[in-house]
C-alpha cells in the first residue's frame, strides 16, 4: 500500500475527495491517501509541498504559480475547478467602510504573504485604478478565524476569502460584504511535488483517474446539495447558487492560460519573472 499525502482547504470544492476516502476507492487501488486540512490556504500548502510534507496539494493557481516561480519543487498536473473563485469583500459589520472604493488604502488582512487572499488584493485594487505601491497595506491573520478576530478587534480593514465560504458569517452579522473580484482564471490546480511525480506517476495517474470520475459527475449525486448544506453550515439556497456557478476540471491546464495568469502576476509585480510552460506544468 503506497501512502500518499494531500492537502487542501476544508471548503466545499473538496467535498469530491471526502466522497471518494469515504468510500475507500484509493485503498482499492492500492494507494493510502491521507488528506490533510490546511486552514491557512495557500500559502500554508505552498510550505508543506516545498518541506515534503505533503506530495500533492489542491491550491489555488495564482499562489502556486508564484511559488513554483519562486523555487517551489512542484508542477501543476491538472486544473481542479475551471470556473473561477468569486472572492468577497468583506469589512466587520459597525465598520464605518461601506463601498471598495472607501477601503482604498487601508489594511487588508491576508493569511500570508504570497496566498490567495494577499494576491487577490492586487486583482482588486488593479481591477479600481489603485496605486499598488501606496494602497495597498496588509496585516497577516493566518486563517478565516484570525480574520474574524483582525476585524472585529480592528486590527484589520477588511478581508478578501471565497464568499461562500464566509456567507454565514455574513449572514450572522460578524463580516458584511461590501462587494465581489472574481478571479481571472481557474481558480483550483491540483500541485504536485516533482520528487514524487518523477517516482510514482502511475499512483499519480489513478488518483487523478478516481478524482476526475467523480468530479465529473459531481453534480448529478442524487442530494448532493443538501449533503453539502449539512455538512458545511450554509444554506440549501446558496449551495445550490454556488453549484450553478462552479465547474470542475479533468484537463492540464493550457498554454494560453497559463500565459494569462503569469502576464496578470508580472504586470502587478507578483513574480519578477514569467517562465516557460513546462517549468509549471506537467502533463501525465
Amino acid at each position: 500500500m503506497k501512502t500518499v499525502n494531500i492537502g487542501g482547504v476544508p471548503e466545499h470544492f473538496n467535498l469530491a475527495w471526502y466522497l471518494t476516502l469515504k468510500n475507500g476507492e484509493y485503498k482499492d487501488k492500492g494507494i493510502n491517501l491521507r488528506w490533510h486540512d490546511y486552514y491557512g490556504g495557500t500559502g500554508e500548502m505552498n510550505k508543506a509541498l516545498r518541506s515534503g510534507k505533503i506530495d500533492m496539494a489542491v491550491i489555488l493557481t495564482e499562489g502556486v504559480v508564484k511559488d513554483i516561480i519562486d523555487g517551489n519543487p512542484s508542477k501543476i498536473v491538472q486544473t481542479f475547478v475551471e470556473t473561477p473563485l468569486i472572492w468577497g469583500i468583506h469589512v466587520a459589520s459597525d465598520s464605518k467602510f461601506e463601498t471598495i472604493e472607501d477601503i482604498k488604502g487601508q489594511r487588508a488582512a491576508i493569511s500570508r504573504y504570497g496566498s490567495g487572499s494577499h494576491l487577490m488584493a492586487y486583482i482588486n485594487a488593479k481591477n479600481n485604478n489603485w496605486d499598488l505601491k501606496n494602497d495597498l497595506n496588509f496585516e497577516v491573520i493566518d486563517n478565516l478565524d484570525g480574520a474574524i478576530r483582525g476585524l472585529t478587534e480592528d486590527k484589520a480593514d477588511y478581508f478578501m476569502w471565497e464568499k461562500f465560504t464566509t456567507k454565514p458569517i455574513v449572514d450572522e452579522g460578524v463580516f458584511r460584504r461590501i462587494g465581489n473580484c472574481p478571479s481571472p482564471w481557474p481558480c483550483f490546480v491540483i500541485a504536485v511535488r516533482n520528487e514524487f511525480i518523477e517516482n510514482n506517476e502511475d499512483h499519480l495517474k489513478i488518483i487523478l483517474e478516481v478524482i476526475n470520475q467523480t468530479t465529473s459527475d459531481f453534480k448529478s449525486i442524487p442530494s448532493i446539495d443538501k449533503t453539502i448544506s449539512n455538512r458545511y453550515e450554509q444554506t440549501l439556497e446558496d449551495v445550490q447558487e454556488w453549484l450553478s456557478l462552479t465547474e470542475w476540471s479533468q484537463d492540464v491546464m493550457d498554454k494560453e492560460t497559463i500565459e494569462n495568469v503569469q502576464k496578470q502576476l508580472f504586470d502587478l509585480d507578483i513574480i519578477s519573472k514569467k517562465v516557460e510552460y513546462s517549468d509549471l506544468i506537467h502533463k501525465l
